[in-house]
């Protein structure tokens, strides 16, 4: 395609954009805004991948960076605008790419649900997925005697369990989105994965009759721990689905929209993970809390978890 058919094919949806940013910014259809200005940055990337003509380049570039600021609000500072981030932009995020969402739902749920009752009807499975030792340590974790529920003994305090988590939890979520960028299929392979070890786990301590104090434990934090590596998960299959089917970009172009497109959703789990980290180590381990409590909590921070990507706060 050269520089002038390329212009006076996608001519149109430039003059669209512009005509929508001269407008009042309460009169604009928030959905057809963003499908403008991603197609746009799909055309301002690819201007650049072939050297198109510099006053194409800087039109769109310029049209771009207007549709951006008005979407991210980059006239806000500080703590102002990494709420709006977090409260309106993440959940907007989540919900046009809900098809990711809901295939890496599936990727890690099946599997946790399916392994978790071979494993509750065979435990000797759990040598296939674990090592002796390691499920001797989740026996000790889940035991109706233990003083921290789902602590590690040499962990001796709340703080210590917190910066873990934190950790472990980031480090799972991370796994499942970069990995993505080897066709999806490292996202594919930790979701699976993961899913097999929750699930063994489970069955496991299900089938020592630990269920009583296992189940309430993982319920509340799950909300947000789950949704979490779910999402990014979902964000990862995107960064895969960019380089095997980058359409009309170079791959390298395809990679750097997707990865735009994404980065609000990574950020938005790596919150989530944190308050689930923060929900697990002071609250989900506490032996002191009924396990009544623990599911009416849980049951409160699902509903929250919810409401927060189902709703759609009013556009300014």
């Amino acid at each position: 395609m050269t520089p002038f058919d390329f212009q006076a094919a996608n001519q149109a949806s430039w003059s669209e954009l512009e005509g929508e940013l001269g407008r009042n910014q309460r009169d604009l259809d928030p959905d057809q805004f963003l499908a403008l200005y991603r197609l746009c940055c799909e055309h301002l990337a690819l201007a650049r991948s072939r050297s198109f003509p510099l006053h194409v380049i800087d039109r769109l570039s310029s049209i771009t960076s207007r549709a951006h600021q008005i979407i991210y609000r980059q006239s806000d500072v500080g703590l102002a605008r990494a709420a709006r981030a977090l409260l309106e932009d993440f959940p907007a995020t989540v919900r046009r790419l809900w098809a990711y969402s809901a295939i890496a739902a599936a990727l890690l749920i099946i599997p946790t649900i399916a392994i978790a009752i071979a494993t509750y009807l065979n435990p000797d499975l759990i040598l296939s997925i674990v090592d002796r030792r390691t499920a001797e340590q989740f026996e000790q974790m889940y035991s109706p005697v233990a003083q921290a529920i789902g602590r590690p003994r040499d962990i001796a305090s709340d703080w210590l369990m917190f910066g873990f988590y934190i950790k472990n939890n980031i480090g799972i979520a991370f796994q499942c989105y970069a990995t993505g960028v080897v066709f999806g299929l490292g996202s594919l392979f930790f979701l699976l994965a993961n899913g097999a070890f929750g699930g063994g786990i489970a069955g496991y301590v299900a089938s020592l009759g630990y269920g009583s104090t296992f189940f309430p434990f993982v319920a509340t934090h799950s909300a947000f721990e789950l949704t979490a590596i779910i999402l990014c998960g979902g964000a990862g299959l995107r960064i895969g689905q960019s380089v095997l089917l980058p359409g009309r970009l170079t791959r390298v172009a395809a990679l750097e929209v997707a990865a735009r497109e994404t980065s609000l959703i990574v950020f938005g789990a790596a919150v989530m993970l944190v308050i689930a980290a923060a929900v697990e180590a002071f609250w989900s381990s506490a032996p002191w809390v009924s396990s009544t409590a623990k599911y009416v909590c849980a049951g409160f921070c699902w509903i929250l978890v919810l409401c927060f990507f189902l709703r759609r706060p009013h556009e300014k």
